[in-house]
Formats: structure tokens, C-alpha cells, sequence
């Protein structure tokens, strides 16, 4: 109880509330919560204290922004799978619809083995489009699970931020009333009462909203491994299914293709141009042919030294 005036102080911090609501009144709670915006968007120390003491709640936006950036993430991944998926799946039915033409045209075992595997693919290709499916139910899931659950816990975060700034602002304007009160002066401390009923006020409102969203934050993050662990079951599910018919049908072929005489290649590793190959090509004949004429200029001194010999 408050025993000056005579009643208890939430029934003085709602009689001051509901009686100092003059324009000054209103223009300074302005002043100062507009200060303390401006303090947070310049980044200006503010009182570790005051900070410390919304470590919490800090720590629970964190994980909410976490949540809200890797669904947008998620999104972006799947529609690039998807995309990535039918091109592929279009390529590998091309490729097998290749083969098999050309394997029906060649009536040796190369022939066969074409025809064979370019069924293979495209019996891959087809099953790999049954990974769609899965995926667009994902897509649908993270998508209402960002529209609704999300932006809902965004909007109880705005609500927080601004009441957060209304009540730092309230203590800023405590603060600075604090620095200039006297004691002895009513006046200066029917001010100080006034602002301090407006600090608690602040605080009740901070304080209810604070712990809205750490509920909600909490909420989120349950619900979205809930709803991934659910959806991407499936999506596994199918994959493992894809891989196994399609490894199947492939050691299927490979089991086929055994006795089968493999082909040797030889790789050439560089290609020489036909004008160097024409120049070389003479470079050697000009040889060849002064060898020759070396040779021939040298056989008939020989027969003559031997001829002047036997005379």
C-alpha cells in the first residue's frame, strides 16, 4: 500500500495512466521511444544490463529467424530439384530411346546390348519422375507451414519489438528524469512517479508479449520437425523404391552381358594436322633422296681405287 496517497501502487500506476494523458505527456513518450529506435538502427551501446537481461528472449529469435530463412532456403532447394529432376529424366529417356534405334539397326551383340541398356534407361528415366510427387507435397507443406505458422509468429515478434522499444524508451526517459530529481521538490518527484508508473506499465506489456513468443518460437520448431520428419518419410520412401527397381533391372543387364568378348580402344591422346603430316612426310623423301645421291656419288671412287690397284 501506498500509504501517502492513500491506495495501493497498480491502482496509483492506473490513475496516473489514465489521468497524465495530456499532448506533452504523449510527445515525450514519443521522444523517447523514437531516441531509442534510433539507438538500435545505429547500433549505440545500450546498457548491458538491460540487454543482459533479454538473453532469452535474444537467443528464441535467433531460432525463429533460423526457421523463417531455411524455409525460404527449402523452398528455393526443392524447385531447383524438381527442375534438375525432369531434365535429367528427359536426357536419360533420349539417350535410351538413342540406343535402342540404333541398337535395332546393328544385328550383332553390340546391337543387343544397346537395345538392352537403352530399355534400361528409359525404364529409369520414367521411374525417376515418381520423385515428384513427394517432393510437391513438400513443397506444398513448407510453403503453408511459412504462410501461416511462421508469418503468424512474425507478426507476435513485431508486436514484442515494439513494445521492447516503448518500454527501453520508458527507461531511457526514467533515466534522464532520475539524473535532475530532488528530493525535497514535489513537483520533480510527482514527475519521477509519473514516469516510473509509465516504466511499469511498459514492462507488463513487454513482459506478456516476451513470453508469447518464446511460446510460440518453441511451438515452431516442434511443428516443423514434426512436419519434416512426416512428409520426408514418403519422399525416402520413394526414393529407396526408385533404386531398388532400378538396380534391379541394371545388374539384370550387367548378368546378361557376361561371356561377351570385350572391345580393346586404343585413345589417341593428340591429333597431328594433315599440313605438318604432308611436311614431314617430304622433309623425309628430301632425306632419303640425298642419302641416295651421297651413296651413288661415293660407289664409283671405290671401283676406281680398286681398279688402279689391280694395275
Amino acid at each position: 500500500m501506498d500509504r501517502r496517497y492513500g491506495y495501493s501502487q497498480e491502482q496509483y500506476d492506473r490513475y496516473v495512466l489514465s489521468q497524465d494523458r495530456s499532448v506533452v505527456n504523449k510527445f515525450q513518450q514519443k521522444y523517447w521511444k523514437t531516441k531509442q529506435t534510433l539507438i538500435k538502427v545505429t547500433g549505440k551501446k545500450e546498457d548491458e544490463y538491460v540487454v543482459a537481461s533479454d538473453a532469452d528472449l535474444d537467443a528464441k529469435l535467433e531460432v525463429f529467424h533460423s526457421v523463417q530463412r531455411t524455409c525460404m532456403e527449402l523452398l528455393k532447394v526443392i524447385e531447383q530439384y524438381q527442375i534438375r529432376i525432369c531434365f535429367l529424366s528427359q536426357e536419360e529417356n533420349e539417350l535410351g530411346r538413342f540406343l535402342r534405334s540404333q541398337g535395332s539397326q546393328d544385328k550383332t551383340r553390340a546391337g543387343k546390348m544397346m537395345q538392352a541398356t537403352g530399355k534400361a534407361l528409359c525404364f529409369s528415366s520414367q521411374q525417376r519422375l515418381a520423385l515428384r510427387s513427394p517432393l510437391c507435397r513438400l513443397y506444398h507443406e513448407v510453403e503453408t507451414f511459412r504462410y501461416r505458422a511462421v508469418s503468424d509468429t512474425l507478426l507476435t515478434v513485431n508486436r514484442m519489438e515494439q513494445s521492447r522499444t516503448e518500454y527501453r524508451g520508458a527507461l531511457l526517459w526514467m533515466k534522464d528524469v532520475s539524473q535532475e530529481l530532488d528530493p525535497d521538490t514535489f513537483k520533480q518527484m510527482e514527475k519521477f512517479r509519473k514516469v516510473q508508473s509509465q516504466v511499469r506499465h511498459s514492462k507488463t506489456s513487454f513482459d506478456k508479449l516476451k513470453n508469447d513468443v518464446c511460446q510460440k518460437v518453441d511451438l515452431l520448431g516442434a511443428s516443423r520437425c514434426n512436419l519434416l520428419s512426416h512428409v520426408l518419410t514418403t519422399y525416402q520412401t520413394t526414393l529407396l523404391h526408385f533404386w531398388e527397381k532400378t538396380s534391379h533391372t541394371m545388374a539384370a543387364i550387367h548378368e546378361s552381358f557376361k561371356g561377351y568378348q570385350p572391345y580393346e580402344f586404343t585413345m589417341i591422346k593428340s591429333l597431328q594436322d594433315p599440313m605438318n603430316k604432308l611436311l614431314d612426310q617430304g622433309e623425309k623423301k628430301k632425306g632419303k633422296k640425298k642419302i641416295k645421291e651421297n651413296t651413288s656419288k661415293n660407289t664409283p671412287d671405290m671401283d676406281n681405287h680398286r681398279v688402279q690397284g689391280c694395275k
